[in-house]
């Protein structure tokens, strides 16, 4: 024990009066000027610089992920930002409240059916029916705008495909696209979060931090909101409009 305070360690940084040190490495001297965010990211979480093609493809799934329209975590956000404008710290807070289950998060749920079915032995076609006998969801399966296809999908399967990077993961996810359709009777668009995780998985990221990819992501462009909504204001439109939409039906006091 030391004071109060129970005895521990971390291995991420350290600082002294003339140094910073993070992951074993000077942070001015080295890192600074050598690494990308990207590549400095991967080193953050892991302990271990990037190949090349871990970097490449860290890049490409931040990009797909960052922005997706007034969805509701640009949405909360924004209104959160106008009723409180000197807290961007506390809209961008706002916003990655929102990264869930449904919404955002699901790259980590899509990296544990994965892990399953590659771990079961079991059939996956078996496996997916008694998911949907259970009465649980797909994860990764299912978009309200992007239908048949998810072109965000596509495309990183595609490019995973051409530049080397798939393997037994993108194999996995591309049958399990076969395996729901047929437990739930027809075809659902294989979104966006079920290749993150593929292909993460398949460059050996590790499974406790596919959810904070698209976190990561998504910080990116709320940022971007938040600028616009200082200068072209549309939070409390927003609101007013939700006001006008949404009828109440509670009766009279």
């Amino acid at each position: 024990m030391i004071g109060n305070s129970i005895e521990g360690a971390s291995a991420i940084s350290t600082a002294d009066a003339t140094s910073i040190t993070v992951r074993g490495r000077d942070l001015a001297g080295d890192l600074m000027g050598r690494l990308t965010f990207t590549q400095y990211f991967y080193l953050l979480c892991t302990g271990r610089e990037p190949t090349e093609k871990q970097t490449e493809f860290l890049d490409l799934l931040l990009v797909a992920i960052a922005e997706h329209g007034l969805v509701p975590t640009n949405l909360a956000a924004r209104m959160t930002l106008a009723a409180g404008p000197e807290s961007i710290q506390g809209a961008v807070a706002a916003g990655i409240l929102g990264c869930g289950s449904v919404i955002l998060g699901t790259a980590e749920l899509c990296g544990q059916f994965l892990l399953r079915a590659e771990q079961s032995g079991d059939d996956l076609q078996n496996m997916v029916r008694k998911m949907r006998t259970d009465g649980e969801k797909a994860p990764g399966f299912g978009h309200p705008v992007h239908k048949p296809l998810d072109p965000r999908t596509e495309r990183i399967l595609q490019l995973a495909e051409e530049r080397g990077a798939a393997g037994k993961y993108v194999a996995l996810a591309r049958s399990a696209r076969e395996a729901v359709h047929a437990a739930w009777g027809k075809p659902l668009t294989m979104n966006v979060s079920m290749a993150i995780a593929a292909v993460l998985l398949d460059l050996d990221f590790p499974p406790a931090i596919l959810k904070g990819v698209p976190i990561l992501a998504r910080t990116a462009s709320l940022l971007a909101h938040l600028a616009e909504e200082k200068e072209r204001p549309i939070g409390f439109y927003m609101a007013h409009h939700a006001e006008v939409s949404v009828r109440y039906d509670g009766g009279e006091a």
